[in-house]
């Protein structure tokens, strides 16, 4: 089982594991499949910032994540 550190930038993440990308679209963070997107604000935000900002549930994302084998670390 892989490990996700929602402390880590979604840059960070999606360097080390490109499946995360797939993973965040499906929650609907569309914009991270953006270059541009991914290259700048991926650099700085995390995933907790951007559900917050996209008002998406991060019990939502955590369960998407453990359904898809990850161990979440928060």
């Amino acid at each position: 089982m892989k490990t996700i550190d929602l402390s880590k930038t979604v840059y960070e993440l999606c360097t080390e594991d490109p499946r995360i990308i797939g993973i965040m679209k499906e929650l609907g963070f569309e914009q991270i499949t953006k270059q541009g997107m991914f290259q700048s604000a991926g650099r700085i935000m995390t995933i907790p910032k951007g559900a917050r900002m996209r008002k998406i549930d991060l019990d939502e994302i955590v369960e998407t994540f453990e359904r898809h084998g990850y161990n979440v670390k928060k």
